[in-house]
């Protein structure tokens, strides 16, 4: 009877600790550390991992193992997944994708004995050229937001702590450890903070601080943006740095930094010392620590077996394998398509030429740094091709490297067709030199085209690409870096097993002269000063502004199918619901993204238009669907006030668009905000 009751009575305790809230667990274990403790939380250590804290044994505490990164599990990781980037995913602009590939990054993570996944990484692609974009969530705040959210309910779902960063205005790597961005609170809560505020509101656990300044001060210690993060945002969790961007103790604690990343330097021994000056309140300390443990015990550190893994586990697997395929299926964007080129029909050829050095010799599938992964294997565009027409009407495959380019030119033009890969990548710590294909590819697919008019490219890369030569090819692809199971799934667009359905997330240009940041003082800066004078004109809504015509706009991706937009209907005033009929008019199933942007008036000082929603949907061959926008809301029709600090709702006649593209409207309508 005695055994019963002790049993029930532990039950109940159990029951009781657990019902508490995370926040109210983490006050509580703070009151039984010793003051030593909490300073090993607030700095990292030694260890395996790219980044490390201690286990506390005696309040069973467990280590912070941080690892990199958005892209899967990086620092040269062995037996791990090389998914494709982040941008390739976006490009899908399905958060349901982007949730699943955040999923399974975090339980490879998990497996490697990771509790702390150093991603995502969410600074708005501002910088055609900047060498993270590939990792990024593409030009549009809303369009980040909805993936930021996706991001980390995904990787947060598997008992894994997502890191969201670089909080933030890390637009380029060019002098990133020194350079200013120069930014005015408009433009930084219109375009630069929503991803961020859309990860604190999915109750992100971590956020990384920047290597930047922002308006002269350093990311790590600026209390105007640390304190619009933990105190208008509402961010409850803690803010770590990046990797060596601490650069001072007092500053940067009061400031609201709560981790340095990934030693002791300034969080040490100093900061021991600026406690013991009262130059740093004790109550600091503690809140950096509550913040710590009470991410920890949401993402149940404390509650669930810990990982017993190690970074030298094999985490690969047959699943992530097929939706590494999926995902860079999802991703690419069929940019043109004259006289219905694509798919090819293998019933229709037997000779078929593969030409350059990224489809076989040297192929790109990744970017590098933080964000890259080690290839297990890759699938490269000719493996991929040849055996999709294995057992085919195709009888001979001819390849060519990229060099000597007559070469490729022969072997192209002794083919009934020919498919031209190339390539570029970038990498964190340097951006991009230009937006030109290197290694003169463009004179190959120049050469390539004129012995045969039947080619189609198709692009690897990291963002935006200059295309010379986009008014001779019937056909363009847009792959961005699809990871190793590239070749199979290039291969499955371009033979029709998959129908392309993925959308620009970023805006081509025409030229580099005509890009929203073209001035020096913009990009990369004058003295290490960035000015943000472009404001609110971040990609799309520059070229709108200007009424200039890019290569291919922002949403812009063709389908094997065609669709027809009908019957726009608005109603309701705050909320608004909006929604459209589709017809799918062609032969193909196929999906579709719907696209929402909203016009202000005039008054209110915003550019033309902005993206407020989006809906990808599946429609069979003459079929419709209904697709609803439910539910704009207050914030949806405001602007940034900087007087009161806060939103402010504009009324007036706003318009109301949605259609394939952000320059392919197929209805258009307005709503009146009283």
């Amino acid at each position: 009877m005695k055994m019963k009751v002790f049993v029930f009575a532990l039950c109940l305790l159990v029951c009781l600790v657990s019902s508490q809230s995370p926040s109210d667990r983490a006050k509580a274990l703070l009151e039984k550390m010793t003051v030593a403790e909490k300073f090993l939380l607030v700095h990292g250590s030694g260890g395996p991992y790219v980044g490390n804290t201690p286990a506390i044994p005696r309040l069973n505490i467990p280590s912070i193992n941080l690892e990199d990164g958005p892209q899967g599990v990086a620092d040269g990781v062995q037996k791990v997944t090389a998914w494709p980037s982040a941008l390739t995913v976006v490009a899908s602009w399905d958060p349901v994708m982007m949730q699943f590939f955040a999923s399974a990054m975090a339980v490879e993570q998990r497996g490697k004995g990771t509790n702390v996944m150093l991603g995502p990484m969410m600074n708005i692609a501002r910088v055609p050229q900047g060498g993270r974009n590939f990792e990024s969530f593409g030009e549009d705040p809303y369009l980040a937001a909805q993936m930021a959210e996706a991001s980390v309910r995904g990787i947060q779902g598997e008992k894994m702590i997502a890191c969201a960063k670089h909080f933030v205005n890390n637009n380029q790597e060019y002098h990133r450890t020194t350079v200013s961005a120069n930014v005015d609170e408009r433009t930084q809560w219109e375009i630069y903070y929503p991803a961020f505020q859309a990860a604190v509101d999915a109750d992100v656990g971590s956020i990384m601080c920047s290597y930047n300044k922002i308006n002269n001060t350093w990311a790590c210690e600026n209390p105007q943006t640390l304190g619009d993060l933990k105190e208008r945002m509402g961010f409850k969790g803690w803010v770590m740095s990046d990797w060596g961007a601490t650069h001072t103790t007092v500053q940067a604690a009061n400031a609201g930094l709560d981790q340095q990343m990934p030693d002791a330097s300034y969080f040490g021994q100093k900061l021991v010392d600026a406690v013991n000056a009262s130059q740093v309140k004790m109550d600091r300390i503690d809140d950096m620590v509550v913040r710590m443990l009470t991410a920890m015990y949401a993402a149940g550190l404390f509650d669930e077996t810990q990982p017993t893994g190690n970074l030298g586990v094999d985490v690969q697997s047959p699943q992530h394998v097929d939706l590494a395929r999926r995902l860079a299926v999802s991703g690419t964007v069929l940019l043109k398509n004259e006289r219905t080129f694509l798919p090819i029909d293998p019933t229709k050829h037997k000779t078929i030429a593969v030409i350059g050095d990224d489809a076989q010799n040297a192929p790109i599938a990744t970017g590098g740094g933080s964000g890259g992964v080690r290839l297990p294997y890759l699938v490269t565009p000719l493996q991929g091709i040849k055996a999709a027409l294995a057992n085919t009407s195709v009888t001979t495959i001819n390849y060519a490297g990229s060099n000597p380019v007559a070469n490729a030119a022969s072997v192209a033009k002794s083919a009934e067709l020919a498919i031209v890969f190339v390539s570029c990548t970038s990498s964190e710590g340097s951006d991009r030199p230009n937006l030109q294909l290197p290694n003169n590819q463009d004179a190959l697919i120049e050469a390539v085209v004129a012995a045969q008019p039947n080619t189609v490219v198709v692009l690897h890369h990291p963002g935006s690409v200059l295309m010379p030569w986009v008014n001779s090819t019937l056909a363009i692809l847009a792959a961005f870096l699809p990871g190793q199971e590239d070749g199979n799934a290039i291969a499955d667009i371009l033979f029709g097993k998959a129908v392309p359905g993925g959308k620009l997330p970023v805006t081509f240009t025409m030229s580099e002269t005509q890009t929203p940041v073209s001035t020096p003082a913009q990009y990369p800066g004058i003295n290490d000063e960035a000015a943000y004078s472009e404001g609110l004109l971040v990609g799309y809504r520059w070229y709108d502004a200007k009424r200039i015509e890019p290569l291919f706009p922002f949403g812009h991706g063709l389908s094997y199918s065609e669709f027809v937009y009908t019957n726009l209907k608005i109603s309701g005033k705050i909320p608004v619901s909006v929604s459209v009929t589709i017809a799918n008019v062609g032969h193909w199933s196929a999906s579709e993204v719907a696209q929402l942007y909203i016009g202000f008036p005039t008054s209110a000082g915003e550019p033309p238009q902005g993206l407020r929603g989006f809906k990808k949907v599946v429609i069979e061959a003459d079929k419709t669907a209904v697709v609803t926008f439910e539910d704009l809301k207050y914030r949806d029709f405001s602007i940034w006030d900087v007087t009161t600090h806060n939103w402010k709702l504009i009324n007036g006649n706003f318009t109301i668009s949605v259609g394939s593209s952000s320059r392919d409207i197929r209805q258009a309508g307005y709503v009146i905000i009283e």
